[in-house]
């Protein structure tokens, strides 16, 4: 893998870390979540008028890719609703980039490296240690943070192999972020009525900026699954844990014990396998 598809995924990462700070901070998750998702389709649909749309060929991709993200957002506003962050996002993360490894070795044939693979195992290893220890996660959050990662590795294949597929990957990108947003506002408004956003508001502004944010975190991804197999990119983006535990350090009060910092060390040693491999 080059040093460039690795610096790519390691940015989402921080990426991603940040915006998951900007919805536990939210009073209302699910109205947040759905905001920031709207914000990144009103974002998008400049690039589609701009730029050729992609070949029938990517379609069931991007649109298999939008369900799973649909159902990504309203498992992961469940599992905050019953867990602490700093047990259920490291289940989340921790499940995914394995089940992506999988996932790619049966519908494209990806074949890691040893060494690769050894690097998955610590990142995963590493993850699922940080959310052990004396508090452990409900048995409902756990069963909602690993049906969470479920959705990550769906949408996170459908996306690998059809970002290859579409002709346009600057087409595909913007896609994939247009379809969640308009289904998600569905889902919202079958659930609870309609969506009001008052753009004056605090907590508005706060859910387009993590939007934003989040549009760019996978943007990033998605440019990094065309460059490199999605088992390794997919596990470095999981570092995100690491940088989390950082981010609930030293901006939101929460606790970095030694277990923590040992999982992240070991999570950083997988990081440093997959790049090196």
């Amino acid at each position: 893998m080059s040093t460039s598809v690795v610096l790519l995924a390691l940015f989402a990462a921080v990426l991603h870390a940040s915006w998951n700070a900007f919805l536990r901070s939210g009073a209302d998750r699910f109205w947040m979540m759905t905001v920031m998702n709207l914000a990144i389709t009103v974002a998008a649909i400049p690039v589609v008028l701009i730029f050729p749309v992609p070949v029938a060929d990517a379609w069931p991709y991007i649109i298999g890719s939008s369900l799973f993200q649909v159902a990504y957002g309203l498992l992961l506003v469940a599992a905050y609703r019953h867990g602490e962050l700093g047990q259920v996002y490291p289940i989340i993360r921790g499940s995914a980039p394995l089940l992506v490894t999988v996932g790619t070795f049966f519908l494209m044939g990806e074949v890691l490296q040893p060494l690769a693979m050894l690097g998955v195992l610590c990142i995963v290893l590493g993850i699922m240690t940080l959310a052990l220890g004396k508090a452990r996660a409900s048995g409902t959050s756990m069963l909602f943070a690993l049906a969470t990662g479920v959705a990550i590795a769906g949408y996170s294949t459908f996306d690998a192999i059809g970002i290859r597929v579409a002709g346009e990957r600057v087409a595909y990108i913007a896609w994939v972020f247009i379809l969640p947003g308009i289904l998600l506002s569905a889902a919202y408004t079958a659930i609870r009525g309609p969506l009001h956003i008052d753009i004056r508001s605090p907590e508005t502004r706060k859910a387009i900026g993590g939007g934003l944010v989040s549009l760019l975190s996978y943007g990033t991804v998605l440019v990094a699954y065309s460059l490199a197999p999605a088992g390794p990119v997919s596990a470095l983006r999981e570092t995100s844990v690491v940088f989390a535990a950082l981010i609930g350090w030293k901006f939101l009060g929460e606790r970095l014990t030694p277990r923590r910092i040992l999982a992240c060390i070991v999570v950083a040693a997988g990081a440093i396998l997959i790049g090196v491999s």
